[in-house]
């Protein structure tokens, strides 16, 4: 499974893929360092940032924008691993291999899932470095509510980065029932905003139940899209 992970790897020139990742790192640093020491959050009248009810503290704000690009970002790959590779046929030369279908997509998959996971737990832990060491020079305008010498911010960091990477594959059967790169997209779009956002005081965002159901439906979604592939016919 290693070598066929690998191969996915090198035939999707993996190496363009890490550097949109760190370009969106470094984005997404960038973005929220700004937001939280530059000010460019804060409401001109009061001084404080005119944050979203429950986004007061920087650790909201970092989950919230990081889980919704690697979503997308993570849909995409998928989108491109896989669905466009049913529409342009060199999932049939895949397929022509003297491996079984099903093994084949689930380590396309796994590439997908192992690079976005690394990606986004490394982004995070970049962003949360960089704030940590911005408050001890500058004034915050967020509350940092995080220790990073505790070991349990390290567990809940991989444990939320891991569900958010789990999620895209709600997307890509999406997409493959519909037969559409672009159904992957546009459903990891939906589910960022529906999952991150925040409508007035209401969000899903924090509540303990939704992502283990999430990671359940995920899960399914996964093994939905990978079962009957002997036998399924190319788009």
């Amino acid at each position: 499974m290693l070598k066929l992970i690998k191969l996915e790897w090198k035939k999707n020139k993996i190496g363009r893929s890490i550097r949109n990742a760190l370009l969106l790192a470094f984005i997404l640093c960038l973005f929220i360092f700004a937001m939280n020491f530059w000010g460019i959050a804060d409401d001109p009248e009061t001084g404080v940032p005119d944050a979203a009810f429950g986004m007061e503290v920087i650790s909201s704000t970092i989950e919230l924008l990081t889980s919704m690009a690697f979503l997308i970002f993570a849909s995409v790959m998928l989108s491109s691993f896989i669905v466009s590779s049913y529409k342009n046929k060199t999932m049939q030369i895949m397929f022509s291999y003297p491996v079984k279908r099903q093994k084949i997509l689930i380590s396309q998959m796994l590439a997908v899932w192992i690079f976005n996971a690394a990606a986004l737990i490394l982004t995070k832990l970049l962003i949360y470095g960089c704030i940590q060491a911005g408050s001890a020079f500058m004034t915050s305008s967020f509350i940092i509510d995080f220790d990073i010498t505790d070991a349990g911010f390290y567990i809940q960091l991989i444990v939320k980065s891991l569900v958010i990477i789990t999620m895209s594959f709600i997307s890509l059967f999406i997409g493959m029932a519909m037969k559409s790169s672009k159904a992957v997209i546009v459903s990891a779009f939906l589910l960022a905003v529906l999952t991150q956002a925040n409508i007035g005081d209401l969000t899903l965002r924090n509540h303990a139940v939704f992502p283990i159901l999430l990671t359940v439906i995920s899960l399914i979604s996964a093994v939905l899209s990978t079962c009957r592939v002997e036998q399924r016919d190319l788009m």
